[in-house]
Order: structure tokens, then C-alpha cells, then sequence
């Protein structure tokens, strides 16, 4: 009986890692050859080592001489080398990686990155060739493998990150449409199985999140796999065979690096994908939404009546978008499509035509099997950007392999030659897809507002991992689905800051936001694109309080774990008097609070079970009496 190729890869990388963890006896020689990368003393530090007697390569991560990664095996498999052992060493080249780029959503818009990068040559003894490129930066480390052709398909990766046994870790069961929750452990204690690469870890060295950037159609999707009662964690590929015909550039393996808010701000993973293909972004307008799944869904709200009410009440608040979700076009199943005129059938146009003069735009939602081939998607996507839809829901991919990779590709490309903004459900994560598709606003790839089992500790996680790495489409907003989540009114505010996405989707109904004023003129404020991001104060599973600039305004979110308490939250964004004003949970209902402070000062902000606050922060001048324009 033939033995599985994953098998078999995974059984290389155990005795790897056992091989990296096994000290030399007493007067045993020891030949090593090692090189590292870093940008700065204080920054992270990558060691690479090529060990001679074995010709196997580990790498580790240090900061500030403290542990963040331990030696961990680097290397794969093709079906015509094996690039995990007998490796020897060639040449060296160093270059330094500077640029600057613009982004239309994120943690901030205008981009700097300095990276130091060692490509380091290897030969088997067969003669293929190996190229490890690692760069380092302020925030981060990641390495990639370059292959020339020749090389044949790939089997598997011999990668794996080691991690101490106690290393604090918050990781979320895999899933293909990447929705698992999060959940607190230890490196080693966390249950045998197969968990999301974005994963979280506490060592000496700080915090470190894993990642991917620059995944494509050319390669397959990772996740984590890991035995319980080890620090080691494999990366296993979705496909059991990579099929390349040419040279190949692997996905960067990243590590975001720092303490808690550098980890939070980092665009780390965004830095090391390619720069952008959308050579005029004018069209692409981030900006907050109104989505009316939740508030109706199939059949009653997805009728022409019911989305022009919903287009209404968008204008009236100045909300810019409006998204009508699934139903919309189900009886396309009875049309004739052939039929150069089929799409006349559909009421669409009519509310695009309302929604226009109205001054909002609308977003639809559509299957994945209806577009899943270029006949398909030459009929559906010309025809959106004729009627004049602004953007696409697209869901159920729910797969990260090879062949859906590379229908990304082809969708990325395709809608924005018809500049329509992308929002990806039941999808992979970024993992800098939004650098080089800037239409790209937002993904789910999340636990978010739809799933009925999130906690309070996974609402509070989520910006230390899943949001680190690109927009999250988490939907906040549901007033309506009480007894359906785990967090207060007022928390529920807080999320349209603390999470960042380019479509900031509001999940509720009209009339829950009417019953609730504080909480629909906060809405009618907060934006979709910010200058700058900071952490204020947050532990993964207990708290998270971020603050997020627009123009001279920062807009505060907070969402806690836990029972009811006095929070106290540093107000560290920039000196000065500011006026702040927040948004609680009161005896009756949401309450406005407002003080004057000065920067750096702390507040209290009185937060009952699973609440949260949300708030907006101006600078104080004569005259000003509210941060609300």
C-alpha cells in the first residue's frame, strides 16, 4: 500500500525538528556554518545555520537576545530533489529593500519599508539548486525558497516553526473558509490537529504572529500542523502536489515580530508582497456599508421594494454604500443566458439607477460557481459594471488549494479591468493579496458576526491575529441579534474600529440604529480608511482598545473579555488637550461621556460583562464642544 506523500513529508520534518533539538555529546565536534540578517541592534534577528555532518538548514528568530523562535527546520521536497538535507553551502548575496507605497485601505495609508535581505545559495549533491532568500525588518522576519526550472512538481515543505514548550499561544482550529475561533494555550499543550497559520505566540522575545505573503496560483495554501506536547508546528500544504512547469518562488513564511502594538500595527505581511497591478486606483473608495443580510435576508429582504428602503435610509445617514446579499439573482436559473438581453430579467439595474441618484453605490453578492469560468465571468462581470455596481460579494470559495489560488488570479485581474471593489467570504486571508490588488477591500476569512458560538475572548483576539494581517470583513453592528453574541450594545460599537476593513459592513436593521442614536451617529462619523493605528491597551483573550486616525481625529474601539470592571485606557496619541467622547453601556441603554484630557493621560471607562466602548478623540480648541461633524 502506498504511502500518502504528507505522510511521508511530515515524517522528514519530525526527524528534522528532532535532529535541531538533539544536543552533541561530550567532545562531539560541532561544524556549523550560520549567517544572520537583521535591519537594526534593536530589531528582530534571523540565524540561519546549515549544519555540515547532516547538510540541514534551521533558522531562528532572537530579539534582543531573547528567544522568539527557535531552530526550526526550513526546507522541501520536489519530485526531483530533495532540498531538506545533504544541502551545500554555494554563495552569499545581501541587498537592502526600500520603498514607499500608497494603500486605499488598512491600518494606514501611506506605507515605508526597510528590509535587509541574505539570499543564501545551497547544491545537492545531485546538482539542483536551492536559492533561501530571508529578509528582516523592524517588524518582522520571513524567508522564502526560489527554485530555477527544472525543478519538478513540489511535494511538500520540510518548514516548521519551534517554538518553547510554555510559549503563550492563541491559535484557531483550521478551516478551509479560514472561520475557526480562537482559543488561548500553550505552544505545547494546544490538541494534535491542523490550525490556521495565523497563529499567535508569547516567548521572552515578545509576541510573534505567522503568516504568509505573496500566496498565488503558483503554489498551494498552508496551515499548521501540530502534535500535542511539542513547541512544533508544521507547515502542511493543501495540496499533497505543487504543479509548477518553471522556476518558482515560494510564499514568504512570516514571523510579525515586536511587542504587542508593534505587532498590532505591523503591515509587515503587506510590505513583502508585490507592489500594486492597478495602474489608476481613483475608483476605489473605501467606505462604511449598509448590509442587509442580517437585517432580512432571503426571501422578504431581497425583493427590489425592500433594497430601495434599505438605499433610502443609506442616504439618509450618508452611509456610501449598500450591499444586497444572496436572493437577489436566484431565478437567473430559469433564464436563458445565451440570450444577449437575459439580464433585463433582473431588477437590478432599477435599484443601481435609485441608489445613484441617491448618491450611494451598491455591492452584490454572487456564488463562486458563477464565475468559477472565464464564460461566466465574461458574462457577469461586464454587465455589473455597465449597470453601474460598484462592487462584488463573492463567497463560498472555501478552499486554499493550488486550482482555487489560481481562480484568484484570475477574478483579481478580471474585476479590475472592470473596476469593481472585491469583498471575499468564505476565502482565504490576505496575506498581501490587498498591496497588489488595492481593490481588494476587505475579506472574511473569520469567526465573525454570522457565527452564533464567538465568545468574548475570541472577540478579543481577533485584532492581535486575523486583523493583523489584512481587512476583516467581521460585519459589526448586529443590535438585533440579542442573545446571538457574546458582547454588549456598546461594545458592538467599538468593533467598527478595533476591526479595520475597507467595506466596514453594517450588520443591523434600521430600526435596531434608531432605537439606538448614539450608536447610528457614531456610524454616521467613523471612516473606512485611517492615517494611523495604535494599540492603547489590550492582551489577546481579555482586551483590546485601539485607536485609528482619520484626518486630526482618532476614533477609539474597545472590546473586553470578562466580567464587569473600571478599565483604565492610556491615551497615547500625541500631546495636547483633546476632547474625548465616548460611548458606554448605561443602566438604559448607551450613554455619552465627555472629558477633556491631556495626552498621555489615562481614563477610566466603567465596561460591564463583555461590553466595550467606542469613542472619537479631537484636538481641543476654542469653540469646540463635540467631535461629531
Amino acid at each position: 500500500m502506498a504511502v500518502p506523500i504528507r505522510t511521508v513529508v511530515a515524517a522528514l520534518c519530525t526527524a528534522l525538528a528532532a535532529t535541531l533539538l538533539t544536543t552533541a555529546p561530550a567532545g562531539a565536534e560541532q561544524r556549523e556554518r550560520a549567517w544572520t540578517v537583521t535591519v537594526a541592534a534593536d530589531a528582530p534577528r534571523a540565524r540561519i545555520a546549515l549544519d555540515d555532518s547532516t547538510g540541514t538548514l534551521s533558522l531562528s528568530v532572537t530579539r534582543a537576545g531573547r528567544t522568539v523562535i527557535e531552530p526550526s527546520p526550513v526546507g522541501l521536497v520536489t519530485e526531483r530533489a530533495d532540498f531538506s538535507k545533504d544541502l551545500r553551502f554555494l554563495r552569499s548575496k545581501n541587498r537592502t529593500v526600500e520603498e514607499r507605497y500608497r494603500t486605499k485601505s488598512g491600518k494606514r495609508l501611506d506605507r515605508r519599508v526597510r528590509m535587509n535581505e541574505t539570499r543564501l545559495s545551497f547544491v545537492t549533491p545531485a546538482g539542483a539548486r536551492l536559492d533561501l532568500l530571508v529578509r528582516a525588518a523592524a517588524d518582522g522576519v520571513a524567508y522564502r525558497y526560489v527554485l530555477p526550472a527544472g525543478h519538478g512538481d513540489v511535494l511538500g515543505e520540510t518548514s516548521a516553526f519551534s517554538l518553547p514548550p510554555d510559549a503563550g499561544a492563541w491559535l484557531g482550529a483550521y478551516r478551509p473558509d479560514n472561520e475557526g475561533q480562537f482559543a488561548e494555550y500553550t505552544a505545547a499543550t494546544a490538541p494534535t490537529g491542523a490550525y490556521s497559520p495565523q497563529a499567535l505566540f508569547a516567548t521572552d522575545g515578545g509576541y510573534t504572529l505567522l503568516a504568509e505573503s505573496d500566496l498565488t496560483g503558483a503554489y498551494s495554501g498552508a496551515r499548521l500542523a501540530h502534535d500535542k506536547g511539542t513547541g512544533t508546528y508544521r507547515v502542511e500544504l493543501a495540496d499533497d502536489r505543487v504543479k509548477t512547469d518553471g522556476p518558482l518562488a515560494t510564499p514568504w513564511r512570516a514571523m510579525v515580530t515586536g511587542d504587542l502594538a508593534t505587532v498590532t500595527r505591523s503591515t509587515f505581511t503587506d510590505d513583502l508582497a508585490p507592489a500594486s497591478k492597478v495602474a489608476d486606483p481613483s475608483w476605489i473608495r473605501p467606505g462604511t456599508v449598509l448590509w442587509t443580510w442580517l437585517a432580512g435576508g432571503r426571501p422578504a429582504g431581497q425583493s427590489l421594494a425592500a433594497q430601495k428602503a434599505y438605499v433610502d435610509y443609506a442616504a439618509e445617514r450618508n452611509w456610501p454604500y449598500e450591499a444586497v446579499d444572496a436572493g437577489w439573482y436566484f431565478k437567473a436559473d430559469e433564464w436563458d443566458v445565451t440570450d444577449p438581453d437575459w439580464q433585463t430579467n433582473s431588477w437590478m439595474p432599477e435599484l443601481v439607477d435609485h441608489a445613484r441618484a441617491k448618491g450611494v453605490g451598491i455591492i452584490v453578492w454572487i456564488h463562486q460557481r458563477d464565475l468559477d469560468t472565464p464564460e461566466e465571468r465574461a458574462q457577469w462581470l461586464p454587465t455589473l459594471e455597465r449597470w453601474g455596481v460598484k462592487g462584488v460579494k463573492i463567497d463560498f470559495m472555501d478552499s486554499e488549494a493550488q486550482a482555487t489560488l489560481q481562480w484568484y488570479d484570475a477574478i483579481l485581474r478580471e474585476t479590475a479591468a472592470h473596476h469593481l471593489m472585491v469583498n471575499f467570504h468564505g476565502s482565504t486571508i490576505p496575506k498581501g493579496m490587498q498591496r497588489t490588488w488595492p481593490h481588494v477591500m476587505t475579506l472574511e476569512g473569520v469567526a465573525g458576526e454570522e457565527k452564533r458560538t464567538n465568545t468574548a475572548a475570541h472577540l478579543t483576539t481577533l485584532p492581535f491575529t486575523r486583523n493583523v494581517i489584512g481587512s476583516m470583513d467581521f460585519t459589526p453592528g448586529a443590535f438585533q441579534r440579542v442573545g446571538l453574541r457574546p458582547n454588549s450594545d456598546a461594545a458592538e460599537v467599538g468593533l467598527t474600529v478595533a476591526y479595520e476593513s475597507g467595506l466596514q459592513m453594517f450588520a443591523g436593521t434600521p430600526e435596531s440604529y434608531d432605537a439606538r442614536p448614539l450608536a447610528r451617529d457614531y456610524f454616521d462619523q467613523v471612516p473606512a480608511a485611517w492615517d494611523d493605528t495604535r494599540l492603547l491597551a489590550g492582551r489577546p483573550g481579555s482586551e483590546a482598545v485601539l485607536a485609528r486616525r482619520s484626518g486630526d481625529r482618532w476614533f477609539l474601539g474597545g472590546v473586553y473579555a470578562g466580567p464587569a470592571r473600571e478599565a483604565e485606557v492610556p491615551l497615547t496619541i500625541g500631546s495636547g488637550r483633546w476632547l474625548v467622547e465616548t460611548i458606554q453601556d448605561g443602566a438604559d441603554g448607551l450613554v455619552r461621556n465627555r472629558q477633556v484630557l491631556r495626552g498621555g493621560d489615562t481614563f477610566a471607562v466603567d465596561v460591564v460583562a463583555g461590553g466595550g466602548f467606542a469613542g472619537i478623540a479631537c484636538p481641543l480648541r476654542p469653540g469646540v464642544t463635540t467631535c461629531h461633524r
